[in-house]
């Protein structure tokens, strides 16, 4: 089956669209990425979506009409990746404006969480002419997990295993780790795992655009934090934060690494010029990783003998060269080297779960998320 998969992240800067062929067993696909684009949102659009996510009031006529322009832009993205609309079906993750985990209430009962993804999907579906699989984590939640991430049950079956346990970071606006266990040996029979780490672009973007006046979305290639030098002092203390203390399942977003995450930070920073600011963000991205993996070895799980490393911070040879730096012994390489683009590799993901979702195959796993169970995920949506 041919499946066109959409995803937009937690940067906000656009849509990533692939057309995947997907046959076999659910979970030990064969696929094939047959093509794949990118459309970025204009300005306008990222500074509404970005706005909205840090909490800024907005009207309902403004929320509407924000929708729409998300679900158009997310149609042209597919057809400009399927022009001769070769897929029988749509996997579009929709734009995250909002999530909340689930938490302990002073009652001591557990607060299910919540999770906005901001599509019109029958719109979408009459736009393509193809049926939509969305919402894909509404099933997880309901079900008293974190529906995050949803990636790593999805990254160990497009990616297969090998002789040790494999990590897989996604470096978007946040960090999520996947952990694929060994294909022999005793591991074999542990499950997949995977978190989010913390911020990975997302203080570093903010950062920019705001030294920059706006001129700028982001440290190119890591040029700006290369020049600077980051204080390991700081990055100390901000390691000791309780998110960075929680152990999995955990996820988080913008909504506690956003702007008003980034004020707090800047002003500890106060006084540093700006090149130092932003290779000390860099490194805290860096370091939050690192010291997940070290909490593991201190769990005595084995440590992962390779890191491949996915998403747009993996264009960030400054982030890339403090992850080596932090990751001691641990072999970092780009997830295109396993034919996995690092650019698409969301995008496919989400391919993958609108298929599942078509067997009636579970997208979830209770190790990942705290579920209660597995689940199918996702709602599906004919063209009228």
């Amino acid at each position: 089956m041919r499946v066109l998969g959409l995803m937009s992240g937690t940067s906000a800067d656009g849509v990533d669209a692939v057309l995947v062929e997907l046959s076999g067993s659910a979970e030990h696909p064969h696929w094939t990425l047959l093509r794949s684009a990118s459309l970025d949102y204009p300005a306008s659009t990222r500074q509404l979506i970005l706005a909205v996510g840090q909490g800024e009031a907005k009207t309902a006529s403004t929320l509407l009409n924000l929708s729409e322009t998300i679900t158009k832009i997310q149609a042209a993205a597919a057809r400009q990746c399927d022009p001769e609309g070769q897929a029988q079906l749509v996997g579009c993750h929709g734009q995250t404006l909002w999530h909340r985990p689930p938490e302990n209430a002073e009652t001591g009962a557990l607060q299910p969480g919540a999770s906005w993804q901001m599509l019109q999907a029958p719109l979408l579906a009459q736009l393509l002419k193809r049926p939509v699989i969305f919402d894909f984590r509404a099933a997880d939640l309901a079900l008293g997990g974190q529906g995050a991430p949803l990636v790593p049950k999805a990254d160990a079956a497009l990616l297969g295993r090998t002789k040790g346990w494999r990590a897989l970071l996604n470096l978007g606006g946040i960090a999520n780790l996947t952990l694929i266990p060994p294909d022999a040996g005793p591991d074999r029979l542990q499950p997949v795992r995977g978190w989010d780490c913390g911020p990975a672009n997302s203080l570093i973007d903010l950062a920019m655009e705001q030294f920059s006046e706006g001129k700028e979305s982001c440290d190119e290639s890591g040029r700006l934090a290369e020049t600077g030098q980051c204080d390991e002092a700081l990055i100390l203390r901000w390691l000791a934060e309780p998110y960075f203390q929680l152990s999995p399942p955990k996820s988080t977003g913008r909504e506690l690494f956003g702007r008003a995450d980034l004020t707090r930070r800047l002003q500890e920073m106060q006084g540093q010029a700006i090149a130092d600011q932003i290779a000390t963000l860099t490194a805290f991205s860096a370091a939050v990783v690192a010291q997940d993996l070290q909490q593991l070895s201190n769990q005595n799980h084995p440590l992962p003998i390779e890191l491949l490393v996915a998403g747009g911070g993996s264009q960030n040879l400054t982030l890339m060269r403090e992850l080596t730096k932090r990751c001691r012994g641990l072999r970092l390489r780009r997830s295109d080297e396993l034919r996995l683009p690092s650019q698409s590799r969301e995008a496919m993901v989400f391919a993958l779960l609108a298929w599942w979702h078509h067997l009636g195959y579970p997208g979830n796993a209770p190790a990942i998320t705290g579920a209660e169970h597995e689940a199918v995920l996702g709602v599906r949506v004919n063209p009228a």
